[in-house]
Parts: structure tokens; C-alpha cells; sequence
């Protein structure tokens, strides 16, 4: 076997046992960002921020924070001999067009979940991202493929069941200095984001299916960055024209907590939601579109809790029964994965008399 050959496999084989705690890792940051960022930006209206495209902007503004773990890969690459030691970036065009157009769908979609946010309180906001999932299956099943299992099905019902339980008694929680006209229009506007968020998560699946390149993290994170950026672009023109960075200075001075606190949340809003994002595409490269989804439904309780210490937001009974349905759901997922991984590796052993080599199957 030639030298290169080997390097090769080694690689393969570093590359499936970094895979679980990998995931391990999105999984985190997916649940920092997904906790973290809706509070930070409902804290940003409710204390006297009004930019919708500023707060838009705000959810993918972030992105060159993600350069610094790329350098890191890329002078590990150079120091481990890759291939790829002397690029850092190695995206191919079709990559390229496909993170563009998501980007673009994505900054549509900061918008319009900006503005849901920003008219809503996070309970009600949260009970409506959690149809992303069904939107996430439904989109899923025909672009990518998805396979349910009764496992997989379970989950999306238990968890759809529970945000439904969170709508309940939700009538009377429109703003008292809010109209019914400005509730219901973030009300739709959360649900067209919810929607419009289920579907960019299977084309970030369906990018790496369709790419005719070798998919790593470091791609992964690259993908990040150009999605980023082109939706940061759509949200800057938004900016432009509603005259944002005119306003922002006298924002700031008049914010109630303060102006070097505005400054405080704005920057920590822009950081924390990179979490999210790249905790997204990375449980995708590591799982599926509908893992994802899965992970930012069950959150949406823990959420939930949260504004109920940040924001004083009442806790009712069936915000427990949701908590308790979202984690049977969560844990149903999971142990039908456990099951296809376990009954998987059974067939693929050798001597498992249902075990077929390669070149058995066309």
C-alpha cells in the first residue's frame, strides 16, 4: 500500500472516531445559541430597541468570529501534511452558489423571525418555531430523502403535542402598548420564518449530498461564513434603506439599561447566535436536518424557563407538561437511533449471516 494510501485511511479512521464527540460539540453550541439568542434579542425590544433590521442583521453579523476556529484547522491541516495544507478555503463553485442562496433565504428569514420577536413575548415566539419541525419533516422527506422510522415519528408528534400544550392560555399575552394588528402580524411573520427555516435546514442537507467534494468541518465551517455574509448583506441593504445605522447612535444613548449596555447586548447577541447557526449546519454534517430540527424543538421549554427568570413571563402548568413531553419526545429519537446504529453494526459484522460484502449490492 502506498504511503499516501495510508495517510488516507488513517485520516478516515481519526475522522470517524472525532465524529460522536463532534457531534457532541454542535449539539452544545446548537443549544447555547438557541437559548441564549432569542433572549438576548427580546431583552434588546424590550428595553428600547426598535431596528428590526439592525436585530435582523444582529443574528448573522456575527460571522467573523468563525474565522478564528478556521485558522486554527488550517494550520492544523499544515502542521498534519493534509492535502489541503496550503488552501484556506477550498470550496468548490457549486458549494459556493448553494451557500448563497441559502444565505440569502437566511437573511430573509432573520427578518422575519426579528420581527416576530420583537412583537411578541418569547413563549409565544417559541410556541411558533416549534412547527419548524413539522416543516423541517415535511421538507425533508422530499429533498433529502428522510427516513422515519416509528421511533422518528413518535418524536415529531410528542414534540409538535408539546408546543401546541404551550399555546394553551397564550390569548392574553399581547403587550398592553401593542395593537391587535401589530400582534398578529408577528404572529404570521413568525410562522412564515418558522416555515421558511424548516426548509433551509435540508438544503444545508442536500448542499452536502449534492457536493462533488470531500466534506469536512472545516467546509462546513467555510459554508458558514459565505451563508453568513450574503445574509448579512440582505439584512445590511434592509439597513440602508430603513436608515438603521442612522439611528443606532441615539438608540444607544437612550436605551434604558444604559448605552455602553446596549452596546453589551448587541455584541454578545452577534456572537452568541454564530453559536447557533454553525451548531446547526454542524449537527446536519454530523446527523441530519431533522436531528436538528429535533434539538431545536426540545430546547424550546428550556427557553421557556428562562424568560420566566429574565422576563417575569408567568409559568404555568402545562409549560411543565410541555418540558415533560419535549424530553419523552427528545428521548424517543434518540433510543430509535440507538436501535438502527446497534442493529446496523450487527449486519455489518462479517459473520452475521445477513451480513453482504460491497460488491452484493448494485
Amino acid at each position: 500500500m502506498e504511503p499516501m494510501e495510508v495517510k488516507k485511511e488513517d485520516d478516515a479512521k481519526i475522522s470517524k472516531y472525532l465524529r460522536k464527540p463532534l457531534l457532541l460539540v454542535n449539539c452544545l453550541m446548537l443549544s447555547i445559541g438557541n437559548c441564549s439568542g432569542p433572549l438576548l434579542m427580546r431583552l434588546y425590544f424590550v428595553r428600547g430597541g426598535k431596528r428590526i433590521w439592525f436585530s435582523s442583521w444582529l443574528l448573522t453579523g456575527g460571522w467573523p468570529f468563525i474565522l478564528l476556529p478556521l485558522a486554527a484547522s488550517y494550520f492544523h491541516r499544515r502542521r498534519s501534511g493534509s492535502s489541503d495544507d496550503t488552501k484556506l478555503f477550498f470550496m468548490k463553485p457549486f458549494v459556493f452558489i448553494a451557500c448563497t442562496v441559502i444565505g440569502i433565504l437566511t437573511g430573509l428569514d432573520d427578518y422575519l423571525y426579528a420581527y416576530g420577536v420583537a412583537r411578541l413575548p418569547v413563549s409565544t415566539s417559541s410556541l411558533i418555531i416549534a412547527s419548524q419541525l413539522g416543516f423541517t419533516a415535511f421538507f425533508a422527506f422530499f429533498l433529502v430523502r428522510q427516513k422515519f422510522t416509528s421511533y422518528s415519528i413518535n418524536s415529531v408528534f410528542l414534540l409538535t403535542v408539546a408546543a401546541v400544550v404551550l399555546g394553551l392560555h397564550t390569548s392574553g399575552d399581547r403587550p398592553a402598548n401593542e395593537s391587535k394588528t401589530e400582534y398578529f402580524m408577528g404572529f404570521f411573520m413568525t410562522i412564515a420564518a418558522s416555515a421558511l427555516y424548516g426548509l433551509v435546514l435540508p438544503m444545508v442537507e442536500l448542499t452536502y449530498k449534492k457536493a462533488k467534494q470531500a466534506i469536512t468541518y472545516s467546509l462546513v465551517m467555510e459554508m458558514q461564513i459565505v451563508i453568513s455574509i450574503f445574509a448579512t448583506l440582505f439584512c445590511t441593504i434592509g439597513m440602508l434603506v430603513n436608515k438603521d445605522f442612522e439611528v443606532i447612535p441615539r438608540e444607544a444613548r437612550e436605551y434604558e439599561l444604559g448605552e455602553s449596555k446596549y452596546y453589551l447586548v448587541v455584541a454578545c447577541s452577534a456572537f452568541i447566535w454564530q453559536f447557533f447557526f454553525l451548531g446547526s449546519i454542524g449537527v446536519i454534517f454530523n446527523g441530519s436536518s431533522l436531528l436538528a430540527a429535533v434539538i431545536i424543538t426540545t430546547l424550546l421549554p428550556v427557553t421557556e424557563i428562562l424568560a420566566v427568570f429574565f422576563f417575569q413571563e408567568s409559568f404555568k402548568v402545562e409549560k411543565g407538561i410541555s418540558v415533560a413531553l419535549s424530553l419523552w419526545g427528545f428521548a424517543s429519537y434518540f433510543y430509535g437511533e440507538f436501535k438502527a446504529s446497534k442493529k446496523s453494526n450487527q449486519i455489518l459484522k462479517p459473520g452475521n449471516p445477513q451480513h453482504h460484502p460491497p460488491s452484493s449490492h448494485v
